[in-house]
């Protein structure tokens, strides 16, 4: 039984064909589906957004009211908290010290859940607090911290490690470390200054080794991007571009023996969950075409979506093998570099858009319409990705 499309995909179809004037039959052509399957695909849609009957509506909007003032009472309680927040903090109580607050606002009617999210706290370290509001633990650091802050009230001058020897004087023993973590926490520094930090982070560490870089006989670590069979060699990356509405990101996965965009995911936001769905859309349509996944290779960058748990577990269960390049090296992955600069030039930089909906549907227009089935390429043998895949799995099947 063949494999469904990815939901992305048929929404993506759904919307290129209500925006643009062409029929049903070119609009399929142009995704590489059947007219009977769009017109599924449209029916389905119709009747999820089909106008309900007179008491389905009235009882939606009772609903909808309903909703409104749980949802109007929601944000009338997390109003109160962040306006007894700030005063609470405008007193110079630490941020980690709100506890009493959240008690102060439970005792008033405001529940606890809403006060810790609006805050960002977590509910049962708190419940913990209330039952022992002060521990063995911050107790020992409280007097820890108070001896620390009178000898460096004393002797501004000194550092950590001096602090400690006069802290121990007064019988407050600890170690430097702990005697580091309290100055550090409290900002307690000597009037001598400190060592400035390094400026920028450090690059992750890779998830996976270099599969496609090989080294010539000078000694020079190059690239090759070649694939004999479909579903052998994928590469994947990220690209961003504004719009008025803010940022459009989008991580496209490109099969190297075609250059066909295999899968792709479009969303506001840069998060793991941003490649992972590329990975399965590319996976869920190769599928569905009737290939085989398992052994593929991914390579792509040390981006932090791509060294995730997520995205590494997604392609264990598909059965692929990751493959990365190095920090800050753009010719690790110049192929998917290449094709990024191709819709720069043929749709990101053309003008300025307005919606993040608008940009989404000229990306994968020009995709799906132009760069798939008409824009030819000379290492494929003038041919498009789709007639290069068509013709050259046909003709591998006949030789088998």
């Amino acid at each position: 039984m063949p494999k469904a499309f990815p939901k992305e995909f048929r929404e993506d179809v759904i919307r290129v064909f209500r925006d643009s004037d062409a029929s049903v039959a070119q609009v399929a052509k142009d995704f590489g589906i059947s007219p009977s399957c769009l017109k599924r695909w449209l029916t389905i849609d119709d009747k999820n957004s089909a106008d309900p009957s007179p008491a389905a509506r009235a009882a939606n909007e009772s609903d909808a009211l309903r909703e409104a003032n749980k949802r109007i009472k929601l944000l009338e309680q997390e109003n109160e908290v962040l306006r007894r927040a700030a005063a609470y903090l405008s007193q110079a109580n630490l941020p980690k010290m709100m506890y009493p607050l959240v008690r102060e606002l439970a005792a008033d009617g405001i529940p606890v859940a809403v006060t810790c999210r609006v805050l960002n706290l977590a509910r049962q370290p708190y419940y913990r607090w209330l039952a022992a509001p002060v521990t063995d633990a911050e107790l020992t650091q409280a007097y820890r911290a108070n001896a620390l802050f009178d000898a460096h009230r004393d002797d501004p001058e000194f550092g950590y490690r001096f602090l400690v020897d006069e802290a121990r004087e007064t019988g407050e023993s600890m170690a430097e470390r702990t005697a580091w973590k309290i100055c550090s926490r409290q900002g307690w520094w000597s009037a001598f200054g400190k060592k400035r930090g390094k400026n920028g982070k450090k690059p992750g560490p890779p998830v996976h080794d270099d599969l496609c870089a090989v080294t010539d006989r000078h000694g020079v670590i190059r690239h090759e991007f070649r694939a004999q069979t479909p579903n052998q060699l994928w590469l994947a990356d990220i690209t961003e571009h504004w719009t008025r509405e803010g940022k459009l990101y989008l991580c496209a996965v490109k099969d190297v023996y075609s250059n066909r965009i295999v899968g792709y995911s479009i969303d506001s936001r840069m998060k793991s969950r941003l490649a992972v769905e590329a990975l399965n859309n590319a996976v869920a349509r190769r599928q569905q075409a009737g290939g085989d996944v398992a052994g593929c290779v991914l390579h792509t960058d040390r981006g932090s979506q791509f060294r995730s748990r997520k995205f590494v577990h997604a392609l264990n269960r598909h059965g692929m093998v990751g493959s990365m390049g190095r920090v800050g090296a753009a010719g690790d992955n110049a192929a998917m570099e290449s094709w990024f600069a191709l819709l720069q030039k043929n749709v990101l930089d053309r003008r300025a858009w307005a919606t993040r909906e608008e940009l989404r549907i000229a990306i994968i227009t020009w995709t799906e319409r132009t760069y798939h089935r008409r824009r030819r390429q000379s290492g494929l043998g003038r041919l498009t990705p789709v007639e290069y895949e068509l013709i050259m799995t046909t003709a591998a099947t006949q030789a088998a």
